[in-house]
């Protein structure tokens, strides 16, 4: 395991997407089509380091929950 790897990454373009759309992160998680938890969403908000399945229902979640249809670079800038 590469302990070089930076984990916390800042806020993320989330953040800033859900406050357009005036989301909380229990929006995301009743919006969820796949089991996500509100750690999951809230890591993704703070810029913690997330796994790309976790991206993913994070990604399908918030398009759902605001009716868009963002991709990941919209969402994550790591």
């Amino acid at each position: 395991m590469n302990r070089d790897i930076e984990r916390n990454l800042g806020d993320q373009p989330i953040r800033h997407i859900m406050a357009q759309h005036s989301l909380k992160p229990h929006d995301l998680i009743v919006n969820a089509t796949e089991q996500m938890t509100h750690k999951m969403v809230s890591r993704a908000i703070k810029g913690r380091r997330l796994t790309a399945n976790v991206q993913h229902k994070v990604l399908h979640a918030l398009n759902k929950a605001a009716g868009k249809n963002y991709v990941m670079s919209d969402l994550f800038n790591y």
